[in-house]
């Protein structure tokens, strides 16, 4: 589109960026005034956000650009901080010619975009436009009687105006690494998500290896730097908060990323001579990703290629509409997923798919992608498609064999919004109620060529007894996973191997990395005897853990629960000794779908649970979402801070009918079992009495009906809110029971997001400030003569194991991977000593003089 003035003659056009729209918008309407609508102005100014509405975005400034951009050239005029990165970042979208005639000028925006007016609709060229601009002040100085020269110099002439400003400092800091993991998965996600949180542009550098500087917010750039322990960095940041980026990336860094002593499951062995299997016999070799021994039959999956067309688009901002909503379906799968994971395998390797979220905001990734959609004119899918296969074959070239292997990360995370944008479903089921890309109807082998992370998480270890795969490596997530899952796991087999078919009895040993088909009986014997022998050790490692947990002088017993998202995650947390399940969160029965679970689906879960836990307490939590576990058809709207929004039982009573179909789904199969039901995010009395009549009036519906249920039921809340802990007593009174929330109430007795990585070391769940909520919690609920657990992150936490006890907890819930732990610590402990850990760490004034205060008496 070519833009026109006087005489229908070209002229240059104008841009103005601001925090503000209503500036914006004032300062256009002065300078049309001045030069009676003869020249192109546009505005590009605030955020879509009500509550927040200050801000720029780069989006908004490329638009504004395109919509008057001609070839007299276009400048554009920003009024502080971050509108001058978003009109940096808005040229990159541009193509190399039209960059060259748009400039960014520094003139100042009220004055400097009035004077450029007028220039511009005189004819003058794009250079006298700026110097016009530049030297707007100079009328204002005079009349104030300020010295011209002071401003523009002794000889300058405002036509020809050369103005020069002073550069932004670059700071600098140069770290060690110290985790012993590097800056693998999780500590990256945390290295990018705190540079992003920045105006300034932040590069890092790893000196110890000689790479170059790389963008600080890409997810994908810091991954290749190929960070190790000890390995030093530089890192750099220009801009307005460089000091504050440095200051958050140093504390970040020195923190060693929030990770104590981490380590990745082990290893396993690598192959060696195992006399017991004679070499006569035939066998594939591959490396071993995952120890243990499986036979079973064959299950062969072919992954589902998509078949993306290329195709030319005219509508090139629908076309990138499309993909900003893919990529947001996407992360909310992904959110899902993580979510789901963090219960099945824990919090670290769960953090795998924080980096996937991270990879779908990498501003490297997103301007090509927009480059080849508003420059080639290409569809989506082929530009998405495009960029992804570029990164992944740039990862296949890195030397480093740990970086190599997160090509199957970046094809993970592309198929996904390659899915969602072709509308891509798959057919296979992997259970009645959880809809995958894998299947295994009956117990089997998984044979594959690869298979990715977020396939690997899904998989049911009680039908997937073992994985074989043509490609991959022990470094891989997917090999991560499945150590942590349990399942025996070997990749990079030959071809050969995609030969067998369905059903036939394949047997594996993860430890040699060996595969045999249809083994014969002496094979079969020896790798049965191996898969016992392992299976007995496992039972004494955990033989302490279904024992109660008691103290040392056999004075106290503390019940641990499991926290819990399905029937998998049952039978696991009982094989590990759980005593009950302290938390099911059943708001992992609403994701992965179009519509809420029906009444009888939620039933035949709740039923099924009931029953594997025979007659030990199962605790359900109605409905938790909202926060960070959105669900899309759900509608919840857009909010600026979602976790103090419209979540929790705030959501459940205003759609009552969610809330009662569950309820009967939970009343159905109560009588004969131990359940329990349980609201979440309570704030006040009226909320739980609220919720109470809702209650009472599905159970007076099923009297009525003449359905069966408890009906001496006990019902209680989360405490996880700091009004419900002042409130303690009041509410004590309306439930049978409270279980304490460690993971919200921490952030919130702290007001600190903990999905924020600037302030996630602040949520620290053993600073004093939390542990006194705690000790008032349980001090109200015993007074009024009801029972007090805890079901957050806390008791995974070994150390947290004599306050906990001390404090006078009755229950404790946790992952399942956490309870031998737990219950080890309790066996160590009398009640005095626990008691005298408790009272001292309320004593302290932070976390780490607690943790320090408890090895220390513990030795």
């Amino acid at each position: 589109m070519l833009i026109k003035g006087i005489d229908d003659v070209a002229v240059v056009g104008i841009v103005i960026v601001s925090h503000s729209r209503q500036l914006a918008e004032g300062v256009r309407e002065l300078a049309a005034q001045m030069v009676q609508g003869k020249v192109p102005l546009a505005v590009a100014a605030g955020i879509d956000d009500p509550e927040n509405p200050l801000g720029t975005d780069a989006m908004q400034v490329y638009e504004a650009i395109a919509s008057i951009y001609n070839d007299q050239g276009v400048i554009v005029l920003m009024d502080l901080g971050s509108a001058l990165m978003s009109a940096e970042m808005a040229l990159e979208f541009l193509s190399e010619e039209q960059r060259e005639k748009v400039h960014l000028c520094e003139a100042p925006l009220v004055e400097g975009a009035i004077a450029a007016a007028v220039a511009a609709a005189s004819g003058r060229n794009i250079q006298q436009v700026m110097a016009q601009a530049r030297g707007a002040l100079v009328a204002k100085a005079t009349q104030l009687g300020v010295n011209v020269s002071h401003i523009l110099g002794e000889t300058t002439d405002v036509d020809t105006l050369s103005f020069v400003i002073e550069e932004q400092v670059t700071k600098e800091i140069r770290l060690t690494v110290r985790n012993p993991l590097g800056l693998h998965a999780r500590p990256a996600a945390k290295f990018v998500a705190t540079a992003a949180g920045f105006q300034s542009q932040i590069k890092v550098q790893n000196i110890t290896k000689g790479t170059e500087a790389v963008r600080a917010d890409s997810i994908n750039q810091v991954a290749t730097l190929g960070v190790r322990q000890k390995h030093e960095l530089v890192i750099t940041a220009t801009g307005s908060d460089a000091d504050e980026a440095l200051a958050a990336l140093q504390g970040l860094v020195e923190n060693n990323f929030g990770e104590e002593d981490a380590t990745l499951p082990p290893l396993p062995t690598t192959p060696a001579d195992h006399p017991i299997f004679s070499s006569s016999h035939h066998f594939l070799q591959g490396i071993p990703a995952s120890n243990g021994v499986a036979i079973a039959p064959a299950f062969l999956y072919h992954p589902t290629l998509l078949n993306i067309q290329q195709y030319h688009v005219e509508n090139i901002e629908q076309e990138w509409q499309r993909l900003q909503v893919a990529l947001q379906i996407a992360h909310e799968e992904i959110q899902a997923l993580l979510s789901q994971a963090s219960i099945q395998i824990g919090d670290a390797e769960a953090a795998i798919f924080d980096a996937h979220l991270l990879f779908l905001e990498d501003p490297v990734i997103l301007e090509s992608v927009h480059q080849r959609i508003f420059e080639q004119h290409l569809n989506a899918e082929a530009a998405w498609q495009a960029v992804i296969n570029e990164l992944a074959n740039n990862y296949r070239t890195i030397e480093d064999s740990y970086l190599r292997e997160r090509v199957a990360d970046v094809v993970d995370v592309g198929q996904r919004v390659l899915r969602v944008l072709s509308r891509f479903e798959s057919h296979i089921i992997i259970s009645d109620d959880s809809p995958t890309h894998l299947n295994l109807s009956e117990p089997g082998i998984l044979i594959t060529t690869d298979i990715t992370p977020s396939d690997t998480a899904r998989l049911d270890p009680t039908r997937v007894l073992g994985i074989c795969t043509t490609s991959g490596s022990a470094l891989s997530h997917s090999a991560i996973i499945a150590r942590r899952l349990g399942i025996p796991a070997i990749f990079g087999l030959p071809p050969e191997i995609l030969q067998v078919a369905n059903h036939t009895i394949v047997a594996l040993d993860g430890e040699s990395g060996r595969v045999w088909t249809e083994p014969e009986p002496d094979i079969q014997t020896a790798l049965e005897t191996k898969r016992n022998a392992q299976q007995i050790a496992h039972q004494q490692a955990i033989a302490t853990a279904t024992s109660p947990a008691v103290t040392r002088d056999k004075t106290r017993q503390i019940k641990v629960y499991a926290n819990i998202g399905g029937i998998s995650d049952t039978e696991e947390a009982l094989s590990l000794g759980a005593e009950g399940v302290g938390l099911f969160r059943t708001e992992f029965l609403y994701l992965d779908r179009t519509t809420p679970p029906s009444e009888e689906e939620q039933l035949a879960v709740y039923q099924r649970i009931a029953q594997l836990l025979h007659n030990r307490p199962l605790i359900i939590r109605t409905l938790d979402v909202g926060g960070d576990k959105p669900i899309p058809y759900l509608n919840f709207p857009q909010e600026s801070n979602p976790f103090l929004g419209w979540r929790g039982i705030r959501f459940c009573l205003d759609n009552p009918d969610i809330l009662k179909t569950q309820l009967r789904a939970i009343l159905k199969p109560s009588l004969g079992h131990q359940i329990k039901i349980m609201f979440p995010m309570i704030t006040t009395v009226q909320e739980i009495q609220a919720a109470k009549a809702i209650l009472a009036e599905v159970q007076a519906e099923l009297r009525q009906a003449g359905v069966p249920f408890d009906q001496k039921m006990e019902v209680g809340i989360m405490v996880e809110i700091p009004s419900a802990v002042v409130l303690a007593e009041e509410l004590a009174a309306e439930v049978d029971f409270f279980s304490i929330g460690t993971n919200d109430l921490t952030q919130y007795v702290m007001a600190a997001d903990r999905t924020h990585p600037q302030v996630a070391t602040l949520v620290d769940a053993m600073h004093p400030a939390v542990l006194r909520m705690i000790q008032q919690t349980v001090q109200a609920a015993h007074k009024a003569g009801i029972w007090v657990g805890l079901c957050g992150e806390l008791a995974a936490d070994p150390l947290a194991a004599p306050i906990l006890l001390g404090l006078g907890l009755d229950e404790v819930s946790l992952n399942a991977q956490g309870i031998p732990g737990f219950k080890q610590a309790i066996a160590q402990l009398t009640m005095v000593e626990a008691e005298a850990i408790a009272a001292s760490a309320l004593q302290q004034d932070s976390a780490d003089k607690i943790r320090t205060l408890i090895r220390q008496m513990l030795t």
